[in-house]
Parts: structure tokens; sequence; C-alpha cells
């Protein structure tokens, strides 16, 4: 069960953004597992995607094809990851513009391709020939709500948001879906992430606002410390709404960035909420850090510890274990006597040790809730960062253990 998640259904729609959604059969009956995103002419498009050694085919075609050419058309498939399927694999991920294209009147470049789903088996191309038609048919604005149903996986609920703002006497739109629930860790994770602006953004802009957003939001986020092979995220801007972002350090750049930024961890922030068993969504913020890797390095080994995730589960304030976590995360030359660890305002590290304050009681109420914050304090700077996670629950290995069946 999601975790204090509320469905999102008050899509606004963007214009120049079109989608429509297919039941194609690729790995299941009776569900939309095909999603067609068209793009109009003369849009700005960014992506950022996995670092894994073995990425998608798909993957690696959409990096190719945004280098060539402009995109026009966005097709996704669920059900099944065409990840470690070797050239037969890249083959039919080429194969599969080639469709969308031919059918659209553009050429295959000009098609970016996404799977997700199992890894290792070959993609049913028959379920892609029937699927992009039906997709073609129900092109419309107003398809986000089922396109966000239309590329779940292991997801129990769809995850999508919309904002609009005023810039420059000008009303502006962003609205946004993502997906993913396992295999998550950042660079990026198990997820694919898609959000579109009516606003113009320059591409010499573009690009590094969409790195940007991505490592304050997909990339802050960790469900079980896997990094899967198709991570993929689009940030696509229209210039519709009549706001032109040229100067990157203008007002309205300003504005928009941060609105942006709202979408962007809002989506973020619904896979982990959503994350496979969980119970506990959590926040580990690290302060006082020298640096930002610094930083990032004892929150991950935190909210990767099976140890304090499963305690987070049972609501268990066993805080040696996080305690534990943060003395194996690798900082060198650690003044122990400077760290101070609270749960929500509870401190229960002081100068190194136990604090003296502390009662059991007091940190397993604060485990016992379905929200809270881990607070980090190292005492060696002023960098801080923080990230989302959850807890470890039977259901998570329920899920995992019966995902191919």
């Amino acid at each position: 069960m999601a975790v204090n998640f509320t469905v999102f259904d008050a899509f606004l729609p963007i214009d120049g953004v079109r989608l429509g959604v297919a039941q194609a059969g690729v790995r299941y009956a009776n569900r939309d597992d095909l999603v067609v995103m068209e793009i109009a002419d003369g849009a700005h498009v960014a992506g950022v995607f996995t670092r894994n050694a073995f990425c998608a085919a798909p993957v690696t075609l959409c990096q190719q094809h945004l280098q060539q050419a402009q995109p026009r058309y966005v097709l996704i498939n669920t059900g099944n990851a065409n990840a470690g399927t070797g050239k037969s694999g890249f083959a039919n991920a080429e194969a599969s513009c080639r469709m969308l294209a031919a059918a659209t009147g553009v050429e295959p470049q000009h098609v970016l391709p996404f799977s997700t789903g199992v890894i290792g088996e070959p993609l049913n191309m028959a379920a892609f020939e029937r699927g992009i038609p039906l997709a073609l048919a129900n092109l419309s604005e107003d398809n986000w709500a089922r396109a966000a149903r239309g590329i779940m996986t292991t997801d129990t609920l769809p995850k999508g948001y919309s904002s609009e703002c005023d810039i420059d006497g000008h009303r502006v739109r962003i609205t946004g879906i993502s997906k993913g629930a396992g295999m998550i860790m950042p660079n990026m994770a198990t997820m694919l992430g898609y959000i579109a602006t009516d606003a113009y953004i320059a591409e010499s802009i573009l690009q590094d606002w969409c790195r940007q957003l991505a490592d304050c939001s997909f990339n802050r986020i960790t469900i079980d410390g896997d990094t899967s092979t198709n991570d993929s995220c689009l940030l696509i801007a229209t210039g519709r709404s009549g706001v032109r972002i040229e100067d990157v350090n203008s007002d309205a750049a300003s504005a928009l960035f941060t609105e942006l930024k709202a979408t962007f961890q809002r989506l973020a922030q619904a896979i982990v909420r959503d994350g496979e068993g969980a119970t506990k969504f959590v926040t580990i913020a690290v302060e006082q850090a020298a640096t930002q890797q610094e930083a990032l390095d004892v929150a991950y080994t935190v909210a990767h510890s099976p140890l304090v995730k499963t305690a987070m589960f049972a609501s268990d304030a066993n805080w040696g274990r996080i305690l534990a976590a943060v003395g194996r995360s690798g900082v060198q030359n650690f003044d122990l006597e400077r760290v101070q660890i609270f749960i929500d305002d509870v401190q229960i590290v002081e100068d190194g040790g136990r604090c003296e304050r502390y009662q059991e009681a007091l940190g397993a109420a604060v485990f016992a809730k379905t929200e809270f914050t881990v607070t980090i304090q190292l005492g060696r700077g002023d960098v801080r960062e923080a990230l989302w996670t959850c807890d470890f629950s039977h259901e998570y290995v329920t899920i995992n253990a019966n995902y191919r069946s």
C-alpha cells in the first residue's frame, strides 16, 4: 500500500503535446501497455539516462536519436525492458522506431524509444504492430492520466502532477508523469519520467536544467540500491505559452526552474511513496558535511542498510543501526564527538554517543509514524544534502520473488 499517496487527476494539457495509449499485449493481456507521445515541431527536448553499463537497447538508441534530430514522437512500452538482449534487442528497438515513423511520416531518428519491465527477454514486435495504430488513433492533449497508468509495471498507483504559474505576464503550465516502484537507485533508477512545459527554453539551457532537476529529484531517491538498465527522464519545452527562457540568470528563468523543481520532486517522491512493499516514507538529511559527495555517501549508506530499513518497517527504534551505517560510510578523518543524530525532533546521538535525554519510547513513537526524517549532523562543514527512501517489508521480498511468475 502506497504511503500517504494521493493519485493526481487534475492534469493540465500542454499545448504542443498529445498522448495516445493502447492495449498492445506486450506481455500482459487486457491492460494499457503502449504509449505514444506526439511532440509539436519546434519543441526542444532534453534527457538524462541510466549509468548502468548494461543499459537497455532503447536507452542507447534514444541517446543517439537525441543527438541526430529534434524528437517528434516518444514511444513507450511496459512489460519488457528490452535490456540484456544484445544485437537483436537493438534491432528490435530500431524496428519499433521505424514502425512509428512510417505511420506518422517522420524519419526514425525523430522517434525516442523507451521500454520498462522484465530484463533479458525478446521484445514482442507483434505487439508494436498492433499497438501503434491504436495509440495513434486516440492521440489527445487530455490523455496524461491514462498514459500514467499505461507506463506502470509493479507500481500500485499512477504517478503524475500538473502546475501553472504566471511568468512575465503569461500563464505557464507544467505537466509530468513518472513510473517506478522497485530496482530504484539514482543514476538513475528503474524509473521513467516525462515532464513537459509550454514555455520556450533555449536548447543551451534545457539540457543543463534537465540534469540539475534530475539530480535534485530522481537522483535523490532510493528504494533498494539497485541501479536499473532502463532509467530515463525527458524534459520537453514546447514554447507555446509566450514565455521565453534565453537568459539563465533572468527572473523568469528562476521562477520557471523553481516550478519545474517542485514538479520533478513531487514525481520522484511519488516513486518512493509507492515503493515495492513500502509502509514508511523516510527523509535522510545529512548536514554539516565538508562536501556534497561526503553528505551523499553518508545518506545513501544509511538509506541502503537492510538493517536500518527493516527496523523502520518494524517500528523498532534500533538507532544503533543508523550509527553503524554512518560509521561505515567511508568518511575520512571522522571526529565522532562532533556527530549529532535526530529522528524528527528526538535526538538519539549527542557528541558521538547516546543522548542522555533519549528515551526508547520517544524513538519508538517516531519510528511508528508513516513519515519521518533522520537528520545526521557531521560537524565538518556547511554542506547539506537530503534524499528520500522507504522501509523494507515482507511484501518487498514477495513482489520480487514472484516478479517473473
